[in-house]
């Protein structure tokens, strides 16, 4: 293991064979549910003090309704634009409701709410290219139901997919 010092004697970077961590914020995938609830507050215990991005990401219906449109059923395009603001904007109050929970678990947060544009942890590993986040943190379960039992969880795309360290916290025993 090889630990660089970075600002106010956090380590900068982290090497475990071979497996390196840069000094980025930490990305927390919050949907809100009991799971994500969980990452957070133990992503907070672990790594306090820290930068975070606290992402919530909404499939636009849009999406999904073409997928219905091929099935033959119809859909009303003005339906689905008003329906997915109001989406949108649930989304919003996620992520602000999850940056608040990691600001008081010790993080330094800002909130992120983004569309879409295929499966979710995707749009998650996207973000996470982006802002050079050292860490993914998840939970283990979120709000899926039976569209994650068909394709599989967003945590274990993220596993198998992401290119950087990923904590994937399950959820406590109540």
């Amino acid at each position: 293991m090889d630990v660089g010092v970075g600002r106010g004697g956090r380590p900068a970077s982290l090497t475990i064979t071979g497996v390196r961590m840069s000094e980025g914020p930490v990305l927390i995938a919050f949907d809100g549910s009991p799971d994500a609830r969980a990452a957070l507050a133990f992503a907070g215990a672990l790594l306090p003090g820290g930068d975070a991005v606290v992402l919530s990401v909404w499939e636009p219906l849009l999406l999904q309704s073409s997928a219905i449109a091929l099935s033959g059923m119809t859909v009303d395009p003005a339906s689905v634009e008003r329906d997915d603001a109001a989406i949108e904007s649930a989304t919003h109050t996620i992520a602000t409701e999850g940056a608040e929970l990691a600001r008081a678990a010790g993080f330094t947060a800002e909130a992120r709410w983004q569309p879409g544009t295929g499966p979710v942890a995707d749009t998650i590993i996207d973000v996470a290219a982006e802002i050079g986040a050292r860490l993914i943190v998840t939970g283990s379960r979120g709000l899926g139901g039976i569209k994650s039992l068909l394709a599989g969880s967003v945590s274990d795309r993220i596993m198998h997919h992401a290119r950087r360290p990923v904590l994937i916290v399950p959820r406590a025993e109540s």
